[in-house]
């Protein structure tokens, strides 16, 4: 599904090159699960921002789904993450002045999606995720753990086929993280290919494998026997 080749990504500060990633290899299968960790200024969100297409590499070749990203113009890749790629953030990333049925619907506006059918779409996931009581509610009138569900909600409304998520339960306690954890392993369940950023060994276990970075580059793949594909 994703195929990284050589993947650099820099920046020029006083004339010389300061890498953020250094000649990064990585396959990943369509349904896996992946955690990526590693120290803060590993290049974790960097790397996570190249596969979602919001950054683009200094050097190398990027492959989504047999499509070649890196020679790709702005508006193709623009398209291909709309219709493949739910992005979750830690910092939620809410509309502060839309509802939560409003935030939800945002991503079905973007791809032109008719009003009868964007709005059976939306109350079947308040349904299906217990949010039917929320709809009306704004982002400042929810918790922490409430407004990263929303995101996780609106990240899926699109019924993407890769879904990228940054320190997804930075925000939150343990019971909330461990809840939003098991809702990924299920939706992993589901067919959806997930790719996390974390800091927490017990959430990136939840992966089939673990990618560890340090200094932007791979420094080792560890596989996950009890999670495996």
């Amino acid at each position: 599904m994703i195929q990284l080749q050589h993947i650099s990504k820099w920046y020029n500060v006083g004339g010389k090159p300061v890498f953020i990633l250094k000649d990064v290899n990585l396959l990943i299968r369509e349904g896996e699960f992946v955690s990526i960790m590693g120290p803060s200024g590993s290049g974790k969100s960097t790397l996570l921002n190249v596969i979602g297409m919001l950054d683009a590499p200094s050097e190398g070749s990027y492959e989504f789904m047999g499509q070649s990203v890196t020679s790709m113009k702005e508006k193709q890749r623009t398209e291909l993450y709309k219709k493949n790629i739910g992005f979750i953030f830690q910092a939620y990333h809410l509309i502060d002045e839309l509802t939560v049925y409003e935030n939800i619907e945002t991503p079905l506006l973007y791809q032109n999606v008719k009003s009868a059918e964007r709005r059976a779409m939306v109350s079947d996931m308040l349904d299906r995720f217990n949010i039917v009581g929320k709809k009306d509610l704004f982002p400042a009138q929810l918790s922490g753990g409430q407004q990263q569900l929303v995101g996780i909600v609106r990240a899926l409304i699109a019924r993407p086929k890769l879904l990228l998520a940054d320190e997804p339960t930075g925000n939150l306690n343990s019971k909330q993280g461990e809840e939003i954890m098991e809702l990924f392993s299920k939706i992993n369940e589901e067919g959806v290919t997930i790719v996390q950023v974390t800091h927490s060994e017990k959430n990136a276990a939840y992966g089939s494998r673990i990618i560890h970075l340090l200094d932007g580059r791979i420094e080792s793949v560890s596989e996950n026997s009890l999670k495996q594909v």
